[in-house]
């Protein structure tokens, strides 16, 4: 029997869902509500899944997840094997799961990045991306043309190298054709991090992308990183602390820029707007209309200016930056505007001192007047 025959056809939402749960080990079953289509079919799409034997329910300590059976395995194997061997065979985690809440929760949150990068049109899987983390560097530096997210497991591919790097709570890397994202994932909850294997990080950042694979488009990069969070709640959080242990990580100047995303559709459109320049010079261009051309190297870090009054643009939710326009704010006992997605008001505000003005930017309005870039047909 060809096994192929069995499977849901390629480009089909039941294709998808296969090939996440297989990319993820254990997809959360909160996340199917985020993928294309409508509920009804979403739903209907699961059962069919569950009925044909491909994909189980897995509920423990309170955590739903989707597994693929033995069966939806050895069948995704045999039609795709060098898409799926290395996830799905030997002892690699996505194929040796786990029961403990740890290591379900890391595959969960790995999960829902996924979805967000798969949302906001980022290339995620990894036969549709460039190998960047083959143990033997390429002979010519290879070309980012598109962004492209990597798993933490697609970076171990590297090696000895890779293991510097143990213990970091990275769910991968993001690179867009400027930028390279360390990026995490906070869920509801606030994450610790280990500083010196977070530093690690970014040191093998420098010295194996920016400095080394990916020298002749990103050698400037490396200062910037993404934390995802399942709301505005660990933003507040983060910022309450004021960088103190363990939270110094994002406020201490290790990431010059280091933003905070939801892992819904609002976090997709700014991670769009994180990786397409063009788009952000756009709003960017809208907002400062009515004000001053900015101030480089002013006492108070600005996008534009009001008169003698600063305004910053931190609708991507840069922490040190806002950090840093609110302390520099108050120690000049200046005021300054700080516009962000409404959203991200009551969060904003609260973190921020009185002499911040926030201004809104309706989020809806700005989705209907602007078309966000989808990646060209190959």
């Amino acid at each position: 029997m060809d096994n192929r025959r069995t499977l849901p056809p390629q480009n089909t939402l039941a294709h998808l869902m296969l090939t996440l749960t297989a990319l993820s080990g254990e997809f959360p079953t909160a996340q199917i509500g985020r993928l294309p289509s409508t509920p009804a079919y979403r739903e209907k799409v699961l059962k069919s899944l569950k009925n044909e034997r491909l994909l189980r329910a897995y509920y423990c300590d309170g955590l739903r997840g989707l597994r693929l059976t033995t069966a939806g395995k050895r069948q995704l194997l045999a039609a795709h094997p060098e898409r799926f061997t290395s996830y799905l065979s030997g002892q690699v985690e996505t194929n040796m799961l786990k029961s403990e809440v740890t290591r379900r929760l890391r595959l969960h949150r790995m999960a829902e990045v996924l979805v967000t990068m798969l949302n906001a049109g980022i290339s995620v899987f990894p036969w549709e991306k460039t190998s960047l983390f083959i143990s033997q560097p390429p002979r010519s530096p290879p070309s980012i043309e598109y962004p492209a997210y990597y798993s933490s497991r697609e970076v171990k591919e590297l090696g000895e190298q890779a293991t510097k790097v143990r213990g970091s709570r990275s769910t991968g890397l993001l690179i867009s054709e400027r930028d390279v994202f360390p990026v995490y994932n906070t869920g509801p909850s606030v994450m610790r991090w280990e500083y010196q294997a977070e530093m690690r990080l970014k040191a093998l950042i420098q010295t194996e992308l920016c400095q080394g694979r990916l020298s002749s488009q990103h050698r400037e990069a490396g200062s910037s990183a993404i934390v995802f969070g399942t709301d505005m709640a660990p933003m507040l959080s983060f910022m309450a602390h004021n960088g103190g242990q363990p939270y110094h990580f994002l406020l201490d100047g290790s990431y010059r820029h280091f933003y905070y995303l939801t892992n819904d559709h609002y976090g997709e459109v700014i991670l769009q707007l994180l990786c397409f320049r063009e788009e952000r010079q756009l709003l960017d261009g809208i907002l400062a209309e009515d004000l001053e051309p900015c101030r480089p190297g002013w006492v108070v870090e600005n996008d534009a200016m009001d008169g003698d009054s600063p305004a910053l643009f931190a609708y991507t939710c840069d922490l040190p930056r806002i950090k840093r326009f609110d302390n520099a704010l108050e120690l000049y006992s200046k005021t300054g505007s700080l516009f962000c997605f409404d959203f991200q008001e009551e969060t904003i505000r609260q973190v921020c001192g009185p002499r911040v003005n926030i201004q809104c930017i309706d989020f809806d309005a700005y989705e209907r007047s602007v078309f966000l870039p989808e990646k060209e047909p190959d």
